[in-house]
């Protein structure tokens, strides 16, 4: 049985997310095309008939602008150390630029097996400009492995699975069989309401809008949630609750789709939104209510 932790890295919006779900086959991280939209470490728990791969999704590297981003950047940082593997996304179609030399400066030096996965492969229509490109890319550093994939089309990851296998130790598995992740149910029920804010609002609403649930009640049927939207400003409230509550409501709708998809059952969804206006507002707000990120 061979067993083992893969960390995912890369900058913001070059699929990490996509890969980890493609993998699980199931939908666990969020995804969107707003920087920033996967803020947690969370583990997905791959098994099959000979091994166990825990896949560490982490936020995307990239240049901080506030406080959020330099926590963000820190997460990441901190789950490349003592993995087994290192898987290093880039954006093949837009190519290797200044922050992927950023992480890759930052990683290379670790002694640690570094997998560089050019994802979006399924853009390049054209055989010649892809070898071309992988060739240019050998010469940036030695890496374990080159791997070409689509995680959007669930190409060549069976490939990436196998390769991963190869580096990684015997032993047993570290998580039950039926585990899937590290994070509870009401972390990822949040987690889908703050997907379909960013999927709806675009580039309206900053991300560092926050979903927490309030109340989780479920019996063999039925699951009931509460989830509490927090915002920072008065008129980025208005935005997602929208003209008599259109906005709200249609967040609400898509996001009670992937919950009964997820769960298997019918899910009555509430949500409201709140504003608290400064990090030290929403701590002391979470505390009282004795919610945290990942419960």
């Amino acid at each position: 049985m061979k067993c083992g932790f893969v960390s995912l890295v890369g900058r913001p919006n070059v699929g990490k997310s996509t890969l980890l779900n493609n993998i699980l086959r199931m939908k666990l991280a969020i995804t969107s095309n707003v920087s920033g939209t996967t803020r947690n470490i969370i583990q997905g728990i791959y098994n099959d008939k000979d091994s166990q791969i825990i896949f560490v999704d982490t936020p995307g590297i990239h240049k901080p602008t506030h406080k959020l981003g330099t926590v963000m950047n820190k997460k990441a940082y901190e789950h490349t150390e003592g993995v087994d593997v290192i898987l290093f996304l880039i954006d093949i179609d837009k190519g290797f630029g200044k922050g992927d030399e950023f992480i890759l400066n930052h990683i290379k030096d670790k002694e640690i097996p570094i997998f560089l996965l050019l994802n979006k492969v399924d853009k390049i229509k054209n055989k010649e400009i892809l070898l071309e490109k992988i060739a240019s890319l050998q010469k940036l550093y030695n890496f374990a492995e080159i791997i070409p994939l689509s995680a959007l089309k669930n190409d060549n990851i069976s490939t990436l699975i196998e390769c991963i296998k190869k580096y990684l130790d015997e032993g047993d598995r570290i998580y039950q069989e039926e585990e899937l992740t590290n994070v509870s149910t009401r972390f990822i029920m949040a987690e889908f309401v703050r997907e379909k804010v960013l999927e709806l609002t675009r580039d309206e609403i900053p991300h560092t809008v926050t979903c927490y649930v309030e109340n989780y009640e479920e019996d063999d049927k039925v699951v009931h949630i509460q989830v509490l939207i927090v915002v920072d400003r008065d008129n980025i409230k208005k935005i997602i609750i929208g003209k008599n509550g259109s906005m709200l409501k249609e967040i609400g709708s898509r996001a009670r789709a992937d919950m009964e998809k997820f769960l298997g059952k019918k899910v009555y969804l509430e949500s409201y939104v709140k504003t608290l206006k400064n990090w030290r507002d929403q701590e002391k707000y979470f505390q009282e209510l004795g919610l945290d990120d990942i419960e």
